[in-house]
């Protein structure tokens, strides 16, 4: 390259010069950046011909596949859309698309969040009655019985009252090599007692509070069921002993009945707390409840073990 092919620039430097054009086609060959503008909205209102739903679909069908790709993240890096597998249909199924109605948006969604349980994943669910709850004894599993009323024996505007009692496993530990074992066959004892024609049987809750102490057999100071009756309560510690394979001793039994009467009806009586009206728990209120679901607790273990469920919404050792 010669002095003449360069020219002086202010920073100094040498820099080529090519030439304009191609004089055999005069085509131009240095290339342009066209500039472009785009039409930005104004900050304080939304731009003319704003389409909520097609907005929506933008900013939200991105974020749910996303999302779609991390929990099937299983199949191979190079997967097609098809339905040949169970994985592959469901993805498919979960996948949105930019030609969905809202229809077929709430279906996917439903179907990833709350049917396959994405929406549960990684959250502390809670489970079991709000009125009980005891940590297990280090290294001994706890089996929890749970019972909730009837929806259409709960009136309008009243609450939904439960019960739970439990046992420990004192015959087993946490690393106990049988456990598994051992944990089947008891939810097929509980499915035989507890549960008749797919329902749960049916316990009288009241006033009376019906304890039980054997401390060696997994019933420590302070296990109580609530009751009408004290038959009720006895007759569900009876059901445990049995699904456990221990011997039940009706002596171990103490009954408490207290002067207070239940309450009946809805509470209406109220009380400020923090300036704000809160209405009065009821008293011990005599209501049917029915079984549910057992579940087990093992020390160590992060989430509860679902013995038998006849909600349908775990997933139990043993099917209803």
């Amino acid at each position: 390259m010669s002095e003449d092919d360069k020219v002086y620039v202010p920073n100094s430097q040498w820099t080529p010069v090519n030439p304009p054009s191609v004089i055999a086609t005069g085509a131009t060959t240095t290339p342009t950046k066209p500039v472009v503008t785009a039409a930005t909205p104004s900050i304080d209102s939304l731009p003319d011909g704003f389409d909520p739903f097609e907005h929506l679909q933008q900013v939200y069908i991105p974020q749910h596949n996303a999302i779609v790709k991390l929990y099937f993240k299983d199949l191979p890096t190079d997967w097609k859309p098809n339905i040949a597998t169970a994985r592959s249909s469901l993805c498919v199924a979960c996948t949105m698309l930019d030609s969905d109605n809202q229809l077929m948006m709430n279906l996917r969604h439903h179907l990833l969040f709350d049917l396959l349980g994405y929406g549960r994943s990684g959250l502390s669910i809670f489970y079991g009655s709000k009125e009980n709850y005891d940590p297990p004894v280090v290294g001994h599993p706890k089996i929890v019985f749970y019972f909730s009323q009837d929806i259409a024996s709960v009136p309008v505007g009243g609450t939904v009252y439960d019960a739970e009692c439990s046992v420990r496993l004192m015959k087993l530990q946490n690393t106990s090599e049988n456990l598994l074992a051992t944990l089947k066959e008891i939810a097929g004892e509980i499915k035989t007692k507890f549960v008749h024609e797919a329902s749960g049987i049916i316990h009288a809750k009241g006033n009376l509070c019906i304890s039980y102490h054997d401390t060696i057999n997994g019933f420590p100071k302070g296990s109580k069921i609530l009751a009408n009756s004290e038959t009720s309560a006895t007759n569900i510690y009876q059901l445990i002993c049995d699904c456990i394979d221990i011997v039940f001793d009706e002596t171990k039994i103490t009954v408490h009945d207290p002067k207070k009467l239940s309450t009946v009806g809805i509470p209406t009586a109220t009380q400020i707390i923090m300036g704000k009206t809160r209405k009065l728990r009821a008293y011990r209120p005599v209501v049917n409840v029915r079984f549910r679901y057992a579940y087990a607790i093992i020390p160590g273990n992060p989430s509860p073990t679902f013995l038998i469920d006849t909600t349908h919404r775990y997933k139990p050792l043993v099917k209803i």
